[in-house]
């Protein structure tokens, strides 16, 4: 039976978002940090290397993907992971961690950019560009269907052989994503470039070149990190939310099943989503933002409902966001621009790490998840007066173009 190319397509990155989230590490790598007697400073410095290495090298990483091989890319990272994994249950230390960390941010930076722009552009060859909302919809959630996996097998695998078992069962994980990684298509022609004296400095210039003369590309490189660092940054800090409800310990697990599940969703909603536009997306932030603040202000077992419900919204703006990206880029820097939202992402996130830190320490968790909800009413209150602002001179134009002779 022969498979269509976009079957194809679409089956290898479900299969490739799964596998690269399918790490059992993932829910009990602090407890390896903590175990092998890091301080909490120590475990704070080793995230802080982490993002700093994703930001540092995110745009470069996307010049260079529009310059050489985008699979290339996206094979050669999970090799990077299992080497850190490796090292951390192999020799499990605090510069065994850090080295760890810059691998895992290197890999980070190098799909970054390159798996968006890869799967756009294959879908535009075939015809079917309009599908790419839906298509990294779904896997957004078969990522997340990855990361509820690894959590619920996590616990078994962990008492039945403790953290090496864990660690080889991650480092599997990671050399398998790298070898369906290879079956991704690709019919890009390396840029001439890259051969060149000028490498991937190129592309870079030809990607700033298009936001500084596209107004729409700028907006939507604005729009990328305004919708999903703030979400992005409260995933951390979800247990402790959820804790600070009254659950049992052993029940907080289940509750953060229940937020995952509405993210799930919400990445599955984003193919029949693309046909809403600048008023339904800011429907969907302002209805997700109000959610956010009645579930956590709630303080109940019943309002963590709600925060699901918000989550789901902020998965599908943020799917919708990075579609409105990719349709807004017209050059060959397509890697880079969308490397460029990714750092714009990273440092927001950090923002929002210092601003939840100062809020969540003089108040309470619930109080500070509650406030975050502010900034997605205000950006919903942007997208929707830039909605009518493009309707009122819509209506100029056609008014003027009545009154010409």
């Amino acid at each position: 039976m022969t498979i269509s190319p976009a079957r194809r397509l679409t089956a290898t990155l479900y299969g490739y978002a799964f596998l690269d989230d399918f790490v059992l590490l993932y829910p009990v790598y602090a407890l390896l940090f903590a175990d092998s007697g890091l301080t909490v400073w120590q475990i704070s410095s080793l995230f802080a290397l982490w993002s700093v290495t994703g930001v540092l090298l995110e745009i470069p990483s996307g010049a260079w993907a529009d310059a050489v091989s985008r699979r290339l890319l996206l094979w050669v990272g999970p090799l990077l992971t299992a080497a850190g994994f490796t090292l951390w249950v192999l020799v499990p230390s605090y510069w065994a961690f850090a080295l760890g960390f810059v691998l895992w941010g290197i890999k980070g930076a190098l799909g970054s950019g390159a798996l968006e722009a890869l799967v756009y552009e294959e879908l535009d060859r075939l015809g079917a560009a309009g599908r790419y909302g839906r298509v990294m919809g779904r896997a957004r959630a078969a990522g997340l269907v990855g990361v509820m996996a690894a959590m619920g097998l996590a616990g078994p695998v962990f008492a039945f052989g403790g953290y090496p078992v864990v660690g080889v069962a991650s480092v599997l994980a990671c050399l398998l994503t790298a070898v369906v990684a290879t079956r991704f298509p690709e019919h890009r022609a390396a840029d001439s470039g890259a051969t060149s004296g000028e490498g991937w400095v190129r592309p870079l210039r030809a990607g700033l070149a298009e936001a500084r003369g596209d107004r729409s590309v700028r907006a939507a490189l604005l729009l990328v990190p305004a919708v999903t660092a703030v979400w992005g940054a409260l995933d951390e800090y979800t247990p402790l939310l959820v804790r600070d409800t009254g659950v049992a310990e052993n029940a907080v697990s289940h509750w953060l099943l229940l937020i995952w599940a509405g993210a799930t969703v919400g990445g599955l909603l984003a193919g029949p989503a693309q046909r809403l536009g600048r008023g339904g997306f800011a429907g969907i932030l302002a209805g997700s933002a109000l959610a956010l603040a009645a579930g956590a202000g709630a303080r109940t077992p019943a309002g963590i409902g709600l925060v699901a419900l918000a989550f789901c919204g902020f998965q599908l703006a943020s799917v919708l966001a990075d579609a409105r990206l990719q349709e807004s880029i017209a050059g060959t820097g397509r890697a880079t621009l969308t490397s460029v939202a990714g750092v714009g992402t990273d440092l927001a996130t950090v923002a929002v790490f210092g601003a939840y830190a100062v809020v969540g320490s003089a108040t309470s968790h619930a109080t500070a998840f509650a406030l975050s909800a502010v900034p997605y009413l205000l950006v919903a209150l942007t997208v929707a007066a830039g909605r009518r602002g493009t309707a009122g001179r819509s209506a100029a134009r056609t008014s003027d173009a009545t009154a010409r002779p």
